[in-house]
Protein backbone atom coordinates (compact mmCIF):
# COMPACT_ATOMS: atom_id res chain seq x y z
CA UNK A 1 0.00 0.00 0.00
CA UNK A 2 1.38 3.67 -0.90
CA UNK A 3 0.62 5.51 2.09
CA UNK A 4 1.76 8.62 0.86
CA UNK A 5 -0.82 8.36 -2.23
CA UNK A 6 -4.07 7.35 -0.46
CA UNK A 7 -2.55 10.41 1.92
CA UNK A 8 -3.03 12.51 -0.73
CA UNK A 9 -6.20 11.38 -1.93
CA UNK A 10 -7.80 11.55 1.17
CA UNK A 11 -6.56 15.65 1.46
CA UNK A 12 -7.90 15.85 -2.20
CA UNK A 13 -11.17 14.07 -1.09
CA UNK A 14 -11.79 15.93 1.82
CA UNK A 15 -11.54 19.30 -0.51
CA UNK A 16 -13.49 18.42 -2.83
CA UNK A 17 -16.47 17.28 -0.53
CA UNK A 18 -16.26 20.99 1.33
CA UNK A 19 -15.76 22.78 -1.97
CA UNK A 20 -19.21 21.62 -2.87
CA UNK A 21 -20.66 21.04 0.77
CA UNK A 22 -19.74 25.11 1.22
CA UNK A 23 -21.12 26.36 -2.62
CA UNK A 24 -17.06 27.45 -3.21
CA UNK A 25 -17.45 25.18 -6.90
CA UNK A 26 -17.35 21.87 -7.99
CA UNK A 27 -14.14 20.28 -6.76
CA UNK A 28 -12.55 20.51 -10.49
CA UNK A 29 -9.64 22.25 -9.04
CA UNK A 30 -8.37 22.02 -5.34
CA UNK A 31 -8.61 18.41 -4.64
CA UNK A 32 -5.74 18.28 -7.28
CA UNK A 33 -3.64 20.77 -5.72
CA UNK A 34 -3.97 19.65 -2.62
CA UNK A 35 -2.69 15.94 -3.33
CA UNK A 36 -0.56 17.02 -5.34
CA UNK A 37 1.25 19.03 -2.37
CA UNK A 38 1.18 15.77 -0.01
CA UNK A 39 2.37 13.72 -3.66
CA UNK A 40 3.66 15.60 -6.28
CA UNK A 41 3.63 12.27 -7.99
CA UNK A 42 -0.32 11.46 -7.79
CA UNK A 43 -0.90 12.10 -11.40
CA UNK A 44 1.68 10.44 -12.67
CA UNK A 45 0.98 7.49 -9.98
CA UNK A 46 -2.98 7.47 -10.95
CA UNK A 47 -2.43 7.50 -14.36
CA UNK A 48 -0.38 4.26 -15.08
CA UNK A 49 -2.99 2.40 -13.47
CA UNK A 50 -5.65 2.93 -16.32
CA UNK A 51 -5.17 -0.06 -18.53
CA UNK A 52 -6.13 1.91 -21.47
CA UNK A 53 -3.76 4.38 -20.83
CA UNK A 54 -4.83 8.09 -21.43
CA UNK A 55 -5.86 10.46 -24.46
CA UNK A 56 -4.26 14.38 -24.59
CA UNK A 57 -6.52 16.38 -26.77
CA UNK A 58 -4.84 20.46 -26.92
CA UNK A 59 -5.44 23.08 -29.21
CA UNK A 60 -6.88 27.02 -29.14
CA UNK A 61 -10.05 25.88 -29.74
CA UNK A 62 -12.23 22.76 -30.15
CA UNK A 63 -10.94 21.12 -27.08
CA UNK A 64 -13.62 20.69 -24.80
CA UNK A 65 -16.14 19.59 -27.56
CA UNK A 66 -13.86 17.27 -28.90
CA UNK A 67 -13.13 15.22 -25.60
CA UNK A 68 -16.70 15.39 -25.20
CA UNK A 69 -17.33 14.00 -28.21
CA UNK A 70 -14.26 11.02 -27.68
CA UNK A 71 -16.49 9.96 -24.00
CA UNK A 72 -19.60 9.99 -25.68
CA UNK A 73 -17.62 7.36 -28.26
CA UNK A 74 -15.81 5.54 -25.58
CA UNK A 75 -18.62 5.13 -23.35
CA UNK A 76 -20.93 3.55 -26.13
CA UNK A 77 -17.91 1.31 -26.94
CA UNK A 78 -18.06 -0.03 -23.81
CA UNK A 79 -14.82 2.02 -22.40
CA UNK A 80 -14.85 3.57 -18.32
CA UNK A 81 -12.97 6.39 -19.11
CA UNK A 82 -12.49 9.39 -16.45
CA UNK A 83 -12.67 12.40 -18.09
CA UNK A 84 -11.80 16.66 -16.81
CA UNK A 85 -15.25 16.97 -18.13
CA UNK A 86 -16.34 20.09 -16.45
CA UNK A 87 -13.41 22.04 -18.61
CA UNK A 88 -10.69 22.09 -15.78
CA UNK A 89 -7.74 21.67 -17.98
CA UNK A 90 -4.58 22.58 -16.23
CA UNK A 91 -2.97 20.09 -14.07
CA UNK A 92 -4.90 20.78 -10.85
CA UNK A 93 -7.80 19.99 -13.33
CA UNK A 94 -6.69 16.42 -14.67
CA UNK A 95 -5.07 15.38 -11.35
CA UNK A 96 -8.70 16.59 -9.71
CA UNK A 97 -10.58 14.43 -12.41
CA UNK A 98 -8.45 11.44 -11.10
CA UNK A 99 -8.47 11.80 -7.38
CA UNK A 100 -12.30 12.45 -7.08
CA UNK A 101 -12.76 9.35 -9.33
CA UNK A 102 -10.21 7.51 -7.30
CA UNK A 103 -10.68 5.11 -4.11
CA UNK A 104 -8.25 6.00 -0.86
CA UNK A 105 -5.62 2.86 -2.19
CA UNK A 106 -5.80 4.42 -5.70
CA UNK A 107 -8.06 2.10 -7.40
CA UNK A 108 -10.13 3.56 -10.10
CA UNK A 109 -13.14 2.71 -11.60
CA UNK A 110 -12.03 3.09 -14.88
CA UNK A 111 -9.70 1.96 -17.45
CA UNK A 112 -9.01 4.71 -20.09
CA UNK A 113 -8.19 8.50 -19.19
CA UNK A 114 -9.62 11.69 -21.65
CA UNK A 115 -8.21 14.93 -20.81
CA UNK A 116 -8.64 18.58 -22.59
CA UNK A 117 -5.22 20.16 -21.89
CA UNK A 118 -4.55 23.77 -21.63
CA UNK A 119 -2.30 24.90 -24.42
CA UNK A 120 0.67 25.74 -22.42
CA UNK A 121 -0.03 22.91 -19.97
CA UNK A 122 0.31 20.29 -22.45
CA UNK A 123 4.04 19.73 -22.36
CA UNK A 124 4.05 19.58 -18.62
CA UNK A 125 1.33 16.65 -19.01
CA UNK A 126 2.63 14.71 -20.96
CA UNK A 127 5.42 13.44 -19.25
CA UNK A 128 2.87 12.12 -16.40
CA UNK A 129 0.32 10.50 -18.43
CA UNK A 130 2.76 8.92 -21.00
CA UNK A 131 -0.24 9.30 -23.03
CA UNK A 132 -1.34 6.46 -25.36
CA UNK A 133 -2.98 9.37 -28.48
CA UNK A 134 -2.15 12.94 -28.22
CA UNK A 135 -4.59 15.21 -30.69
CA UNK A 136 -3.79 18.21 -31.39
CA UNK A 137 -7.22 20.33 -32.87
CA UNK A 138 -5.43 23.86 -34.23
CA UNK A 139 -3.60 26.52 -33.32
CA UNK A 140 -4.66 30.40 -33.25
CA UNK A 141 -3.72 33.75 -31.87
CA UNK A 142 -5.66 33.18 -28.20
CA UNK A 143 -4.89 35.23 -24.71
CA UNK A 144 -1.88 36.83 -26.17
CA UNK A 145 -0.80 38.04 -22.56
CA UNK A 146 -0.72 34.39 -21.78
CA UNK A 147 0.38 32.47 -24.56
CA UNK A 148 2.36 34.67 -26.86
CA UNK A 149 2.59 34.14 -30.18
CA UNK A 150 1.89 30.94 -32.33
CA UNK A 151 4.90 30.42 -32.98
CA UNK A 152 5.46 29.86 -29.29
CA UNK A 153 3.38 27.42 -28.61
CA UNK A 154 3.99 24.92 -31.80
CA UNK A 155 7.49 24.91 -30.58
CA UNK A 156 6.57 23.86 -27.11
CA UNK A 157 4.40 21.25 -28.27
CA UNK A 158 7.27 20.57 -31.01
CA UNK A 159 9.68 19.44 -28.07
CA UNK A 160 6.79 17.44 -26.15
CA UNK A 161 5.78 15.62 -29.04
CA UNK A 162 9.72 14.40 -29.61
CA UNK A 163 9.49 12.72 -26.47
CA UNK A 164 7.21 10.61 -27.45
CA UNK A 165 7.36 6.81 -27.90
CA UNK A 166 6.89 4.90 -31.33
CA UNK A 167 3.85 3.21 -29.96
CA UNK A 168 2.30 6.39 -29.27
CA UNK A 169 0.10 7.80 -31.68
CA UNK A 170 -0.70 12.03 -32.89
CA UNK A 171 -3.37 12.74 -34.36
CA UNK A 172 -3.08 16.49 -36.48
CA UNK A 173 -5.67 18.25 -38.43
CA UNK A 174 -3.88 18.54 -41.89
CA UNK A 175 -5.61 21.96 -42.65
CA UNK A 176 -3.74 23.37 -40.49
CA UNK A 177 0.18 24.53 -41.80
CA UNK A 178 1.86 24.95 -38.00
CA UNK A 179 0.05 22.00 -36.48
CA UNK A 180 0.52 19.63 -39.31
CA UNK A 181 4.01 20.46 -39.46
CA UNK A 182 4.67 19.22 -35.83
CA UNK A 183 4.51 15.69 -37.06
CA UNK A 184 7.89 15.92 -39.24
CA UNK A 185 11.00 14.12 -37.24
CA UNK A 186 8.87 12.48 -34.35
CA UNK A 187 8.81 8.53 -33.35
CA UNK A 188 5.61 8.31 -32.65
CA UNK A 189 3.03 7.57 -35.40
CA UNK A 190 0.98 10.36 -37.03
CA UNK A 191 -2.62 10.39 -37.97
CA UNK A 192 -3.88 13.61 -39.83
CA UNK A 193 -7.42 14.81 -40.42
CA UNK A 194 -9.16 17.27 -42.66
CA UNK A 195 -11.37 18.90 -44.99
CA UNK A 196 -11.81 17.65 -48.57
CA UNK A 197 -15.07 19.57 -49.74
CA UNK A 198 -14.13 22.91 -51.12
CA UNK A 199 -17.67 24.49 -51.24
CA UNK A 200 -17.91 25.18 -47.76
CA UNK A 201 -14.81 27.00 -48.28
CA UNK A 202 -13.99 30.39 -49.40
CA UNK A 203 -11.27 31.81 -52.12
CA UNK A 204 -9.68 33.83 -50.07
CA UNK A 205 -8.21 33.87 -46.47
CA UNK A 206 -9.76 35.81 -43.45
CA UNK A 207 -7.65 38.34 -42.29
CA UNK A 208 -7.70 37.01 -39.19
CA UNK A 209 -5.46 34.10 -40.46
CA UNK A 210 -2.33 33.73 -38.36
CA UNK A 211 0.12 30.77 -40.00
CA UNK A 212 0.15 32.31 -43.20
CA UNK A 213 3.77 31.34 -44.73
CA UNK A 214 5.51 28.21 -44.85
CA UNK A 215 7.55 26.88 -41.81
CA UNK A 216 10.33 25.78 -43.91
CA UNK A 217 11.47 28.67 -46.22
CA UNK A 218 9.23 31.70 -45.06
CA UNK A 219 7.01 32.16 -48.67
CA UNK A 220 3.87 33.14 -48.65
CA UNK A 221 1.25 29.14 -48.97
CA UNK A 222 -0.85 29.39 -51.55
CA UNK A 223 -4.43 28.50 -50.63
CA UNK A 224 -6.64 26.96 -52.96
CA UNK A 225 -9.48 27.08 -50.51
CA UNK A 226 -10.00 28.27 -47.27
CA UNK A 227 -12.20 26.85 -44.58
CA UNK A 228 -11.87 29.43 -41.49
CA UNK A 229 -8.85 31.42 -40.46
CA UNK A 230 -5.84 29.91 -41.76
CA UNK A 231 -7.79 26.49 -42.22
CA UNK A 232 -7.33 25.00 -46.10
CA UNK A 233 -5.74 23.84 -48.91
CA UNK A 234 -2.18 25.37 -48.86
CA UNK A 235 0.61 24.68 -50.63
CA UNK A 236 3.89 26.69 -50.49
CA UNK A 237 4.95 27.77 -54.46
CA UNK A 238 8.84 28.30 -53.94
CA UNK A 239 9.67 24.73 -51.75
CA UNK A 240 6.41 22.73 -52.73
CA UNK A 241 6.00 21.43 -49.23
CA UNK A 242 2.05 21.68 -48.43
CA UNK A 243 -0.84 20.03 -46.86
CA UNK A 244 -0.54 16.29 -46.08
CA UNK A 245 -2.93 13.80 -47.28
CA UNK A 246 -5.67 13.20 -44.29
CA UNK A 247 -6.15 9.63 -43.68
CA UNK A 248 -9.83 10.37 -41.59
CA UNK A 249 -11.36 13.14 -44.25
CA UNK A 250 -14.36 14.56 -44.76
CA UNK A 251 -14.89 14.24 -48.20
CA UNK A 252 -18.86 15.74 -48.29
CA UNK A 253 -20.23 18.18 -45.89
CA UNK A 254 -23.92 19.65 -46.11
CA UNK A 255 -24.22 22.25 -43.66
CA UNK A 256 -27.97 22.76 -42.14
CA UNK A 257 -27.49 26.14 -40.87
CA UNK A 258 -28.17 26.51 -37.00
CA UNK A 259 -28.99 22.70 -36.25
CA UNK A 260 -25.78 21.04 -37.70
CA UNK A 261 -24.11 18.93 -40.59
CA UNK A 262 -24.37 15.70 -42.69
CA UNK A 263 -20.69 14.04 -43.67
CA UNK A 264 -19.42 11.41 -45.42
CA UNK A 265 -16.37 10.70 -43.94
CA UNK A 266 -13.32 8.42 -45.35
CA UNK A 267 -11.14 6.44 -42.81
CA UNK A 268 -9.18 3.83 -43.03
CA UNK A 269 -11.88 1.58 -41.35
CA UNK A 270 -13.93 2.07 -44.42
CA UNK A 271 -16.57 5.65 -45.29
CA UNK A 272 -18.57 6.65 -42.86
CA UNK A 273 -21.89 8.73 -42.80
CA UNK A 274 -22.19 11.11 -39.79
CA UNK A 275 -25.13 13.38 -38.65
CA UNK A 276 -24.15 16.20 -36.27
CA UNK A 277 -25.91 18.23 -34.29
CA UNK A 278 -23.19 20.60 -33.97
CA UNK A 279 -23.22 23.83 -36.85
CA UNK A 280 -20.62 25.00 -38.59
CA UNK A 281 -17.48 23.99 -40.66
CA UNK A 282 -15.26 24.56 -36.84
CA UNK A 283 -17.59 22.03 -35.26
CA UNK A 284 -16.77 19.35 -38.72
CA UNK A 285 -12.96 19.53 -37.80
CA UNK A 286 -13.97 18.64 -34.11
CA UNK A 287 -15.83 15.81 -34.97
CA UNK A 288 -13.29 14.71 -37.41
CA UNK A 289 -10.42 15.25 -34.57
CA UNK A 290 -11.98 12.82 -32.26
CA UNK A 291 -13.27 10.10 -35.38
CA UNK A 292 -9.29 10.24 -36.19
CA UNK A 293 -8.37 9.60 -31.89
CA UNK A 294 -11.10 6.93 -31.21
CA UNK A 295 -9.68 4.93 -34.62
CA UNK A 296 -6.00 5.55 -33.11
CA UNK A 297 -7.39 3.84 -29.76
CA UNK A 298 -9.00 0.70 -31.66
CA UNK A 299 -12.69 1.82 -31.19
CA UNK A 300 -14.88 -0.08 -33.75
CA UNK A 301 -16.79 2.76 -36.43
CA UNK A 302 -20.30 1.02 -35.25
CA UNK A 303 -18.86 2.94 -31.91
CA UNK A 304 -18.17 5.96 -33.44
CA UNK A 305 -21.09 6.50 -35.50
CA UNK A 306 -23.38 5.93 -32.06
CA UNK A 307 -21.29 8.53 -29.63
CA UNK A 308 -20.69 11.23 -32.38
CA UNK A 309 -24.35 10.65 -33.23
CA UNK A 310 -26.10 10.98 -30.41
CA UNK A 311 -23.74 13.95 -28.75
CA UNK A 312 -25.18 16.43 -27.42
CA UNK A 313 -23.07 19.69 -27.51
CA UNK A 314 -21.16 20.83 -23.77
CA UNK A 315 -22.23 23.71 -21.70
CA UNK A 316 -21.87 27.13 -23.37
CA UNK A 317 -20.43 25.78 -26.92
CA UNK A 318 -24.13 25.61 -29.15
CA UNK A 319 -25.78 25.26 -25.67
CA UNK A 320 -29.59 25.42 -26.17
CA UNK A 321 -31.34 26.50 -23.00
CA UNK A 322 -34.98 27.00 -23.02
CA UNK A 323 -36.82 29.75 -20.93
CA UNK A 324 -40.29 29.52 -20.89
CA UNK A 325 -41.82 29.73 -24.33
CA UNK A 326 -37.93 31.39 -25.43
CA UNK A 327 -34.73 29.73 -26.43
CA UNK A 328 -30.97 30.94 -25.49
CA UNK A 329 -28.15 29.73 -28.05
CA UNK A 330 -25.39 29.96 -26.04
CA UNK A 331 -21.95 29.69 -28.06
CA UNK A 332 -18.57 30.83 -26.41
CA UNK A 333 -16.58 33.14 -28.44
CA UNK A 334 -12.72 33.71 -27.08
CA UNK A 335 -10.50 34.75 -29.92
CA UNK A 336 -11.06 36.15 -34.00
CA UNK A 337 -11.03 32.91 -35.38
CA UNK A 338 -13.57 31.65 -33.19
CA UNK A 339 -15.76 34.50 -33.07
CA UNK A 340 -15.87 34.45 -37.26
CA UNK A 341 -17.09 31.27 -36.82
CA UNK A 342 -19.72 31.82 -34.74
CA UNK A 343 -21.09 34.97 -36.79
CA UNK A 344 -20.97 32.94 -40.31
CA UNK A 345 -22.72 29.96 -38.39
CA UNK A 346 -25.57 31.87 -36.75
CA UNK A 347 -25.71 35.40 -38.92
CA UNK A 348 -25.04 33.36 -42.12
CA UNK A 349 -21.90 34.19 -44.45
CA UNK A 350 -18.96 32.25 -46.46
CA UNK A 351 -19.16 28.74 -45.50
CA UNK A 352 -22.27 28.95 -43.84
CA UNK A 353 -24.85 27.30 -45.26
CA UNK A 354 -28.73 29.36 -45.17
CA UNK A 355 -32.04 29.18 -45.54
CA UNK A 356 -34.94 31.56 -46.42
CA UNK A 357 -35.47 31.40 -42.53
CA UNK A 358 -32.32 31.84 -42.03
CA UNK A 359 -31.61 34.79 -43.65
CA UNK A 360 -33.99 37.24 -41.19
CA UNK A 361 -32.41 39.26 -39.13
CA UNK A 362 -31.34 37.56 -35.60
CA UNK A 363 -31.54 38.97 -31.93
CA UNK A 364 -28.05 39.09 -29.80
CA UNK A 365 -26.49 39.47 -26.56
CA UNK A 366 -22.73 39.74 -26.51
CA UNK A 367 -20.73 39.76 -23.31
CA UNK A 368 -17.31 40.63 -23.10
CA UNK A 369 -15.12 39.92 -20.08
CA UNK A 370 -11.36 40.77 -19.61
CA UNK A 371 -10.65 38.76 -16.24
CA UNK A 372 -7.75 36.47 -16.51
CA UNK A 373 -9.20 33.22 -18.00
CA UNK A 374 -10.25 35.41 -21.07
CA UNK A 375 -7.64 37.09 -22.02
CA UNK A 376 -6.82 40.67 -20.67
CA UNK A 377 -6.33 42.05 -23.89
CA UNK A 378 -8.84 42.77 -25.85
CA UNK A 379 -7.85 44.20 -28.63
CA UNK A 380 -8.37 41.13 -30.92
CA UNK A 381 -12.07 42.33 -31.35
CA UNK A 382 -10.81 44.31 -33.64
CA UNK A 383 -9.51 41.42 -35.94
CA UNK A 384 -13.52 39.65 -35.63
CA UNK A 385 -15.31 40.40 -38.76
CA UNK A 386 -18.37 42.37 -37.00
CA UNK A 387 -19.14 43.65 -40.31
CA UNK A 388 -21.13 41.16 -41.26
CA UNK A 389 -23.89 41.88 -38.61
CA UNK A 390 -24.66 45.14 -40.54
CA UNK A 391 -27.80 43.76 -41.94
CA UNK A 392 -28.04 40.56 -39.84
CA UNK A 393 -29.27 41.78 -36.55
CA UNK A 394 -32.39 42.63 -34.98
CA UNK A 395 -30.85 44.08 -31.76
CA UNK A 396 -28.06 43.29 -30.01
CA UNK A 397 -27.66 44.03 -26.33
CA UNK A 398 -24.09 44.30 -25.03
CA UNK A 399 -22.46 43.28 -21.38
CA UNK A 400 -19.41 42.14 -19.95
CA UNK A 401 -16.56 44.12 -17.95
CA UNK A 402 -15.79 45.48 -21.73
CA UNK A 403 -18.79 46.26 -22.93
CA UNK A 404 -18.39 49.95 -23.73
CA UNK A 405 -15.26 48.79 -25.96
CA UNK A 406 -17.97 46.32 -27.56
CA UNK A 407 -19.97 48.63 -28.44
CA UNK A 408 -17.15 51.29 -30.03
CA UNK A 409 -16.43 48.25 -32.06
CA UNK A 410 -19.90 47.79 -33.18
CA UNK A 411 -20.60 51.19 -34.32
CA UNK A 412 -17.37 51.38 -36.19
CA UNK A 413 -18.48 47.92 -37.98
CA UNK A 414 -21.41 49.87 -39.42
CA UNK A 415 -24.02 48.61 -37.35
CA UNK A 416 -26.68 50.63 -36.12
CA UNK A 417 -26.43 52.57 -32.98
CA UNK A 418 -30.32 52.24 -32.54
CA UNK A 419 -30.24 48.38 -32.47
CA UNK A 420 -27.45 48.33 -29.71
CA UNK A 421 -28.40 48.66 -26.20
CA UNK A 422 -25.57 48.58 -23.39
CA UNK A 423 -26.61 46.43 -20.05
CA UNK A 424 -23.16 45.26 -18.26
CA UNK A 425 -23.85 42.96 -15.68
CA UNK A 426 -25.16 40.01 -17.26
CA UNK A 427 -28.55 39.17 -15.49
CA UNK A 428 -29.98 42.54 -16.45
CA UNK A 429 -28.32 42.33 -20.00
CA UNK A 430 -30.17 38.80 -20.57
CA UNK A 431 -33.09 39.66 -18.65
CA UNK A 432 -32.96 42.52 -21.21
CA UNK A 433 -32.45 40.62 -23.95
CA UNK A 434 -34.55 37.62 -23.59
CA UNK A 435 -37.39 40.30 -23.00
CA UNK A 436 -36.82 41.66 -26.18
CA UNK A 437 -37.20 38.11 -27.77
CA UNK A 438 -39.88 37.62 -28.99
CA UNK A 439 -42.26 34.60 -27.86
CA UNK A 440 -40.69 31.01 -29.59
CA UNK A 441 -37.90 33.02 -30.69
CA UNK A 442 -33.40 32.98 -30.25
CA UNK A 443 -31.11 34.98 -28.40
CA UNK A 444 -27.96 34.27 -29.99
CA UNK A 445 -26.43 34.51 -26.80
CA UNK A 446 -22.23 35.02 -27.75
CA UNK A 447 -19.98 35.33 -24.59
CA UNK A 448 -16.50 35.09 -23.24
CA UNK A 449 -15.17 32.02 -20.96
CA UNK A 450 -16.08 33.56 -17.43
CA UNK A 451 -19.24 35.38 -18.94
CA UNK A 452 -20.40 32.56 -19.93
CA UNK A 453 -20.16 30.97 -16.36
CA UNK A 454 -22.07 34.01 -15.61
CA UNK A 455 -24.91 33.77 -17.93
CA UNK A 456 -24.97 29.80 -16.82
CA UNK A 457 -24.88 31.09 -13.55
CA UNK A 458 -28.20 33.12 -13.95
CA UNK A 459 -30.04 30.55 -15.68
CA UNK A 460 -29.34 28.02 -13.01
CA UNK A 461 -30.33 30.55 -10.33
CA UNK A 462 -33.36 30.68 -12.75
CA UNK A 463 -33.82 27.07 -13.10
CA UNK A 464 -33.13 26.13 -16.23
CA UNK A 465 -29.56 24.45 -16.10
CA UNK A 466 -27.35 22.61 -14.04
CA UNK A 467 -24.24 23.71 -12.30
CA UNK A 468 -21.22 23.24 -15.22
CA UNK A 469 -19.68 20.72 -13.39
CA UNK A 470 -22.34 18.39 -13.36
CA UNK A 471 -23.44 18.81 -16.76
Amino acid sequence: MDTRLSSALAAGKLAGLLSRRLGAGGGTTLPGELAALVDPHVLAKLAERLSRGCVVVTGTNGKTTTSRLISNVLTAAGWRPVHNRAGANLLSGITSALVNRSGLRGRLPADVGLFEVDEAVMPEAVGPLEPRVVILTNLFRDQLDRYGEVDYLAGLWRKALAGLPADSTVVLNADDPLVASLGEGIRARVVHYGVDDERVGASQLEHAADSKVCVACGAPYDYSVAYYGHVGKYRCPRCGRGRPAPAVAARRVDLVGVEGACLAVATPAGEMALRLSLPGVYNVYNALAATAGCLALGVEPAAIKSGVERFVAAFGRIERVHVGDKTAFLALVKNPVGFNQVIRTVFGGPAAATSPADAEPRNALILINDHFADGTDISWLWDVDFELLRSRVGFVVVGGTRAEDMLVRLKYAGVDTSRLVLAREPEAALKLGLGRTPSHGTLYVLPTYTAMLEVRGVLGKWRYVERFWEN
